[in-house]
């Protein structure tokens, strides 16, 4: 019997990158339990987690990653890059050290990533308002030089969580299917139920590197 949660039109895969403690745990479990964990310690390798959303009529299913932050599991982390079609580059408002280390990631990003990836630079964080180090219009600026969408977040009080994720996963889906429709011969059938472009198996990948791993089924 297929399962609710395997019933979709389009997979995609999104990773979340950035400094250690920025908060990427916290948003991958706000998206896809609606969970927070003051807690969280330290992604140690890689997590990660589905959830659906539907846009446009169309079921899409999210499959998101969560790279580990620490400089010393970049290597491991950098072959999670291949398949995904999508990145959030996230950062703490309340520490400017984080803001700068972005151009870092996104050059990672660059290189391993394949050069159409979507990218949302996210200033996390954004309930420590009183704690500001990055100006809105500063980071605002950087993302429109270098071709970022761009948005904050609190993963603690879900300000912009949904947003963020709903917003990427849409613009993926309108380009896919715009290319989708641009190489669909005229006399083709309904392109329902294609999933493009098809991202490596979570679930193989997680099982090789004996890392920790979570999904929300």
């Amino acid at each position: 019997m297929v399962s609710r949660d395997d019933e979709y039109d389009y997979l995609f895969k999104v990773v979340l990158i950035g400094d250690s403690g920025v908060g990427k745990s916290n948003l991958l479990s706000r998206f896809t339990r609606n969970e927070f964990n003051l807690e969280s310690k330290s992604t140690i390798g890689v997590e990660f987690a589905t959830r659906s959303i539907k846009v446009d009529g169309k079921t899409i299913k999210a499959q998101i990653w969560d790279t580990a932050g620490q400089e010393r599991y970049r290597a491991i982390t950098s072959a999670y890059y291949r398949g995904a079609v999508g990145a959030l580059l996230v950062y703490d408002i309340a520490k400017h050290l984080t803001y700068e280390n972005v151009e870092r990631w996104l050059r990672e990003l660059r290189d391993h990533a394949d050069q159409n990836i979507v990218i949302m630079l996210v200033g996390n964080k954004s309930d420590l308002r009183h704690l500001r180090a990055v100006p809105t219009d500063e980071a605002k600026a950087f993302a429109e030089r270098h071709r970022l969408s761009f948005i904050e977040t609190s993963a603690l009080d879900s300000t912009n969580v949904e947003t963020a994720f709903h917003n990427i996963l849409t613009e993926i889906y309108h380009i896919v299917s715009q290319k989708q429709l641009n190489s669909t011969p005229a006399t083709n059938s309904s392109t329902d139920h294609v999933i493009l472009p098809r991202p490596i198996s979570a679930e193989n990948e997680a099982n090789k590197s004996n890392k920790n791993c979570c999904q929300n089924l």
